[in-house]
């Protein structure tokens, strides 16, 4: 891949903080939007009248967000970050718009994905930024505010979704997007200084298609499978399976011959990335789905306001915000990365291990201790995977390499929603109409019932009924944690032989000759400052350039992009 820019950047301390702040503010909505929706959702489904469908919602985000990750990751390569991050934050505002005013349960979810296509952008991009700006071995001091926005927006989201529906409506978890959004857009406009690219060799098209459809097609299969109306033995299920097969197999024939593939193969002959990307997937999987449903627990079965559902999960960000911190100190300090990844892994499933044995009536407190430790495990592994996989990889790379990472990982949480959100959801669906058809309801009627089961139709049912229903909740949800431990064991696994190397001293931009930093920068700014001042001659400004010690090898910084 060859690409031409506009000339190199003066990356300063001053400019490298401005940017930076730019993409936390990127980084914040589409965190925001991911927490505030978890405790709104029990009641976004009851409102709309799709109990039974639910996972679509968290479905429908989470492929559109992959199946847009390596084409995010791959142009940002090709065409440069700035003008995609600015699309990404557009497109995740608009579709804010769309599911604030959504009517019926379908078009919410059709909202929700496309928001996807946005959402995806700016986690992407804003970490491929980073590792343009950054050099590999400072990077960790840049992971602790990167788990501070984490941390916010896993604490205040799921207390604003609460807030929100007990006290106005769902409708305002979307409301909320939409000021932040264009806020975040005006910042990025401003701040994001970066140049721009064009491409000479031609785009992967048939790649991406390959791609999409080979996405699309595994997570329709894992729903079409635990489905209840079709079930595994399901011809439509089984076409599924025969389109992913068939959509691999040209992704990998197109890759082999293209000119500038979307996703390279000579990447997995990379047995670093390989191992990062591994741990990546095997913890998004069981992430995604321990959180996915964590929330309604809470509320359902322990029967806490939409509110305290949310607080309940501020001591797992805490957790995940010091972990984070920590880890990215030390590994910027020791270039050391190899034990975190091992550790976290460990922690995390005595995390799980621990949330089988919830119930309705498991204190408060002691579920308060569970999400902190589990989210104490997360924060010393999932920053840390994608700083190994950026550093393993060619500086033309960095970008396909933090997507493909990434992309691994929402495979593994797509995987993870579906298949344990369909095992509890099958298993809810039946648990409660047998609670409603016991307590003398006609099998449409229990249908019904269980279809616009909402936290505050709850509070409304007898006391016999609803202890039936958080029951139910409680028999759903906690056996399925049992169900993700081997894939975190998998994850140790893969810890376990993740080979160290050294990171990397260089920014990414500077590098592919893109930017000069260091003193060179600083010099240069200065230098530009004076020459902006005065009124010299060309010919005093040059005079005053050809002083400075090793100038043939600088740029001219009156050309330089401001």
């Amino acid at each position: 891949m060859s690409t031409t820019v506009a000339g190199p950047l003066l990356l300063t301390q001053r400019r490298i903080w401005i940017i930076y702040s730019s993409l936390i503010a990127g980084m914040l909505v589409s965190s925001l939007d991911q927490t505030i929706v978890s405790t709104a959702m029990p009641t976004i489904v009851g409102h709309l009248g799709g109990v039974e469908h639910q996972l679509w919602i968290t479905t429908a985000y989470l492929l559109a967000t992959t199946i847009v990750m390596p084409i995010y990751g791959k142009f940002g390569d090709v065409f440069g970050r700035r003008r995609l991050f600015l699309a990404a934050i557009a497109i995740f505002t608009l579709a804010s718009v769309g599911c604030a005013f959504a009517t019926s349960f379908w078009a919410f979810v059709i909202f929700r994905a496309i928001q996807g296509l946005g959402g995806g952008g700016l986690m992407i991009l804003a970490q491929a930024i980073i590792a343009d700006i950054v050099p590999a071995k400072d990077r960790g001091k840049y992971i602790g505010p990167i788990g501070a926005v984490f941390g916010l927006s896993t604490i205040g989201g799921p207390l604003l979704g609460g807030l929100f529906v007990d006290h106005l409506t769902w409708r305002w978890a979307f409301y909320i997007n939409i000021p932040i959004g264009v806020a975040t857009f005006v910042i990025a406009l401003l701040a994001l200084t970066l140049p721009n690219k064009t491409a000479v060799a031609r785009l992967d098209v048939r790649g991406v298609a390959f791609l999409s459809a080979a996405t699309t097609c595994l997570i329709f299969f894992t729903n079409f499978g635990g489905d209840a109306s079709h079930g595994w033995a399901a011809p439509a299920t089984w076409l599924w399976a025969a389109g992913l097969v068939a959509a691999v197999a040209g992704f990998v024939i197109t890759e082999r011959t293209a000119a500038d593939p979307i996703i390279p193969l000579s990447l997995f002959r990379n047995r670093v990335f390989v191992n990062a990307t591994a741990i990546g997937l095997m913890i998004g999987l069981g992430m995604y789905a321990a959180l996915g449903f964590l929330p309604t627990f809470l509320q359902m079965s322990s029967g806490t306001s939409a509110a305290g559902s949310g607080l309940l999960l501020a001591p797992m960000m805490v957790g995940l915000l010091a972990t984070s911190i920590y880890s990215g100190l030390r590994i910027s300090r020791t270039g050391n990365y190899r034990p975190f990844p091992i550790l976290g892994t460990l922690i995390a499933a005595a995390a799980l291990v621990a949330m089988t044995t919830l119930t309705a009536t498991t204190p408060l407190w002691l579920i308060c201790v569970f999400v902190f430790v589990f989210g104490a495990g997360l924060g010393l592994v999932m920053q840390v995977v994608v700083l190994v996989a950026q550093n393993a990889v060619a500086p033309g790379q960095i970008g396909t390499a933090t997507s493909t990472t990434n992309y691994f990982r929402e495979i593994g949480g797509s995987l993870g929603t579906a298949v344990f959100g369909t095992i509890f959801t099958t298993r809810l669906t039946g648990n409660l109409t047998h609670v409603f058809t016991g307590a003398g309801d006609s099998a449409s009627s229990a249908a019904t019932s269980t279809a616009t089961l909402s936290p505050q139709t709850l509070r409304q049912l007898p006391e016999s009924v609803r202890h039936g229903v958080v029951a139910a909740y409680a028999d759903a949800l906690a056996p399925v944690f049992w169900y993700l431990l081997p894939f975190l064991g998998l994850a140790f696994l893969f810890a376990l032989v993740l080979k160290r190397i050294p990171l990397s001293g260089v920014a990414g931009m500077i590098a592919r000759g893109e930017a000069v930093g260091g003193p060179d920068a600083e010099e240069l700014e200065a230098l530009h400052r004076a020459t902006r001042r005065k009124t010299t001659t060309p010919v005093d400004q040059a005079s005053e350039r050809n002083q400075l010690p090793g100038h043939s090898n600088r740029a001219d910084p009156t050309s330089l992009p401001r």
